[in-house]
């Protein structure tokens, strides 16, 4: 788990690096300005954020602290996740009461469930003494957010095939829908097999891989021709805390499986 846990925790350092940078919050991916647009002391919201991003994500790397780092991760993500719920009540009615608006705000949400979620798996496997009943316990709700999430992935790359296969570089043959369809039908076939159990380590390896591709393909480029948008430092800091994330789960699912599969010793 330990690249997982580095990758994750310099990506939610590099959030944070963000944040204090810009002195406000990301908000592609925390949208707190779904509470409305006037926030009281926005800016030092934004820094405290910033600060236990960088914080937290420190901490996880190292085995002392990693438990306090996991905790702090697991309620900022948490929080920003929280976030996103007012555009249920305020989006909705303005853009319609059609599936994909759902979806695409449920997407929203799970963006940063599932970085709570490895958070969580960190702060349960420092605590935790072997395979002990509350590090299966917190795999076991990661999984679940993890693999429904994954779902919900899908589905909204399925259901915004328009505005997703733009994002796909102009050179990639077979044109941007196709690789649309094709990612969302992977998100969706990834978190079935998380949720069923069935390959789920394969799966959450491969999403991790997809995600790294994406990063790589999508995200980076805006960083050479939009270098001044806080967005572009902020999604490739997010997408990179994801990969970080699904290969935490990948890693704490295969450790679980060879526990399970060890032979019993008899005296």
């Amino acid at each position: 788990m330990k690249p997982g846990v580095c990758l994750y925790g310099l990506a939610s350092i590099a959030a944070g690096a963000v944040n204090l940078i810009w002195g406000d919050f990301e908000t592609a991916h925390q949208p707190i300005q779904a509470f409305g647009d006037q926030i009281p002391a926005r800016a030092i919201l934004a820094w405290v954020a910033a600060v236990w991003l960088i914080a937290g994500g420190a901490a996880i790397l190292w085995r002392r602290t990693a438990k306090w780092g996991g905790a702090a991760l697991t309620l900022i993500y948490g929080i920003f996740a929280i976030f996103w719920l007012p555009r249920f009540y305020t989006v909705i009615p303005v853009l319609g009461f059609r599936a994909d608006v759902y979806i695409g705000l449920l997407a929203g949400v799970g963006q940063q469930l599932i970085l709570a979620a490895a958070a969580l798996i960190v702060y349960a496997t420092a605590t935790a003494t072997g395979e002990s009943r509350s590090s299966v316990r917190a795999l076991g709700i990661a999984r679940w957010i993890f693999g429904l999430s994954s779902i919900v992935f899908g589905l909204a790359h399925l259901a915004d095939i328009k505005d997703v296969g733009p994002m796909v570089p102009a050179w990639m043959p077979l044109g941007g829908k196709f690789w649309a369809i094709v990612t969302g039908a992977a998100f969706v076939l990834a978190g079935v097999a998380i949720v069923a159990r069935t390959v789920d380590v394969l799966a959450s390896r491969l999403l991790a891989l997809m995600l790294l591709v994406f990063s790589a393909l999508a995200l980076l480029p805006p960083l050479f021709t939009a270098p001044a948008g806080q967005i572009a430092w902020g999604s490739n800091a997010y997408n990179l805390a994801a990969v970080g994330a699904a290969w935490i789960l990948a890693s704490s699912l295969a450790s679980l499986r060879q526990t399970s599969n060890a032979p019993v010793r008899r005296r």
